[in-house]
């Protein structure tokens, strides 16, 4: 089945990311200051074009230090003792991701010198942001929210199973969504009943348990109408 192939291909990539999460202290810190980064880029209120570059930086980054992990799993199990050989490889590899985080630091120190010089003299406001927008983003954060609590309780794969539900943290995320988008009841609840029935689908099938349904979807409706009310 070609659907449950590329579920679990995904759960191999995502397992792959939380292995180099755990085990490389540089990945956690470059997982924390992209974090930072793009939330403060948000706040700050820098353009499109900007933002994506701040998006594209980050996820060099990080793929070069996740490409960095996989040379130096592969040199300790080609090289079992000391090796110059296998010293200067992990050097380089290295070296490649400090070339490419000194990079992405100047790059964004040039993109947000401004905003961040006009928050020192005037003050923060928040920049606002269109709601389909904030949309896309809540529905982004929740699912990583799900993944990497799921890494934490080592419950279940990233996309089935375990604590939270993925499934309903979604669903009730759109639901929030909804609610700010269309400003309508009977369409909101409407989406709500979907969302509920999402929800106990996945109790009934066994997959979940109702307290992970449960936490699911008050992450999904916790963090959407967070960012829907701070950037909205």
């Amino acid at each position: 089945m070609p659907l449950r192939r590329f579920i679990d291909s995904a759960n191999h990539a995502i397992s792959g990311i939380l292995y180099a999460a755990k085990t490389q202290r540089h990945m956690r810190y470059h997982l924390y200051a992209a974090v930072v980064v793009l939330l403060l880029s948000l706040v700050l209120g820098v353009s499109w074009s900007e933002f994506a570059i701040l998006v594209i930086l980050s996820i060099i980054v990080l793929s070069a230090e996740m490409l960095n992990t996989a040379i130096e799993d592969i040199i300790n199990i080609l090289f079992r003792d000391y090796d110059k050989r296998a010293k200067a490889i992990k050097d380089i590899a290295a070296g490649a991701v400090l070339i490419t985080a000194i990079g992405a630091l100047i790059i964004g120190y040039i993109i947000l010198f401004r905003p961040l010089s006009k928050f020192f003299y005037t003050g923060l406001e928040l920049a606002k942001h269109a709601d389909q927008d904030i949309a896309i983003i809540s529905m982004i954060a929740v699912l990583i929210m799900v993944i990497i609590t799921k890494s934490f309780f080592g419950r279940g794969t990233p996309l089935k199973g375990g604590m939270p539900s993925g499934h309903a943290a979604v669903a009730f995320s759109i639901w929030v969504s909804v609610i700010f988008l269309s400003e309508n009841f009977v369409v909101s609840l409407l989406v709500l009943i979907l969302a509920i029935f999402i929800a106990q689908s996945r109790v009934y099938v066994g997959i979940h348990r109702p307290w992970e349904v449960i936490l699911g979807a008050l992450v999904g409706m916790t963090v959407t109408y967070f960012l829907f009310k701070v950037f909205s």
